[in-house]
């Protein structure tokens, strides 16, 4: 390292933007609105395109542009825009473009029913630097608007598909596992694989989140359309020797007893979702009243730097999740978080029977529990998963595909 009376010259390696090490924030989530053009049955957040009292309440394009400024000065690289429908915004290329302008990269959440000429135009010119993120919901006309619930969704997605195509923006496809559209599920992972921005098998919501704002009668509704723990254990299983990489490769380092801890995720590290109206949540499907934080009462870094810190430090109390989900070791492995607690329960740390199902499923065909077994009950657990992670592929129940 040299000095002078101006400058500091060091090593790149050494160099770093940051005082302490680190951006406080690195990336960004963005519902920049609720409201969507299609009504799937499936859908967690979708209130009608026309809810005008949703949109009265939107943050305008000079307060998003706020968030996006400040995010920047905090070390933030990516912000992603999500909804609901993005597009449905008639501000969207004019926020898009100030996120552009101050460096950000851009992922865009898209049904792509609203991709337009010029919009694809624009992708092109000033690119988002990030793939565009597609929802496809059905190969054929009669099982994609089964599920949007929209005549006339179906043309408007593939020519938006096919918009994005012909200028060759990056885009990758994401699918729903519905009972109207399981039948099409080898040919879009066929057409999938056609993309050139496709570097692996399409990712699937299969086991579906409850509504985000508790709205029950939708609940309801999603709650026919999951598929039961062992349906949807064969279908990820469906790729067995692909399947089984993954899994070991995550059970190695993601499960595990956790103890009474709510957050053992990194929600709220380094990241957060600000909602269509302005709060900020450690994650987008956190709406807990006590864990969202009002920016318009404060600042993002307040948010991360203070109140974050403090909503992670919250410890389970409820009788069930101490007896069961704190000694259980496939923590991690069933997905059971405040987020999720919060839409089927309303509290952040009440058991959700299905989840548990599904990591017990998960776990029988894996060979890290035999029928019968508990895990919460299971002392070896740390020798059980260490065997799996190194490649007891006997266990593996032939069910699950081979």
């Amino acid at each position: 390292m040299k000095r002078d009376p101006y400058v500091t010259r060091m090593k790149i390696e050494k160099a770093s933007l940051w005082k302490d090490g680190g951006p406080i924030l690195q990336a960004l989530d963005i519902e920049i609105t609720e409201r969507c053009n299609n009504n799937c049955l499936h859908c967690c957040i979708n209130l009608p395109a026309d809810d005008s009292s949703a949109l009265a309440r939107e943050l305008s394009a000079e307060a998003l542009k706020e968030i996006l400024r400040e995010a920047a000065a905090l070390g933030c690289m990516t912000v992603r825009f999500t909804g609901g429908e993005p597009l449905l915004r008639k501000d969207f290329e004019e926020v898009y473009l100030y996120a552009r302008k101050i460096g950000l990269k851009v992922v865009l959440f898209t049904n792509a029913t609203l991709m337009t000429p010029s919009l694809v135009e624009l992708f092109s010119q000033i690119p988002p630097l990030e793939r565009i993120e597609v929802s496809v919901y059905g190969m054929k006309r009669t099982s994609c608007e089964a599920i949007t619930r929209v005549p006339g969704s179906f043309d408007a997605a593939w020519h938006g598909i096919n918009l994005l195509l012909e200028r060759k923006i990056p885009f990758a496809v994401k699918g729903v596992l519905l009972p109207a559209n399981r039948g099409d599920a080898e040919e879009f992972e066929n057409w999938a694989a056609t993309l050139p921005w496709m570097d692996d098998l399409p990712s699937y919501s299969v086991f579906l989140d409850l509504h985000g704002r508790r709205n029950e009668k939708k609940n309801q509704m999603i709650r026919t359309l999951r598929p039961t723990p062992q349906e949807g254990v064969i279908f990820l299983a469906r790729r067995k020797t692909t399947y089984l990489e993954e899994m070991k490769q995550f059970c190695s380092s993601f499960i595990g007893r956790t103890g009474d801890q709510l957050f053992s995720c990194n929600a709220g590290i380094g990241g957060g979702c600000v909602d269509a109206y302005g709060y900020f949540q450690l994650c987008m499907g956190l709406r807990h009243p006590d864990t969202v934080y009002d920016l318009s009462k404060g600042s993002l870094k307040e948010a991360m730097t203070r109140f974050f810190p403090e909503v992670r430090k919250l410890r389970a109390s409820h009788p069930d999740y101490l007896a069961r989900c704190a000694r259980c070791f496939l923590k991690g492995l069933c997905e059971q978080c405040p987020g999720r607690s919060w839409t089927e329960h309303g509290t952040m740390d009440t058991p959700i029977e299905y989840l548990c199902e599904i990591a017990h499923t998960q776990a029988k065909q894996l060979g890290m529990l035999k029928e019968g077994q508990l895990a919460w009950e299971i002392e070896d657990w740390r020798e059980r998963i260490r065997s799996f992670s190194e490649g007891r592929e006997n266990e593996f129940r032939t069910s699950c595909g081979s």
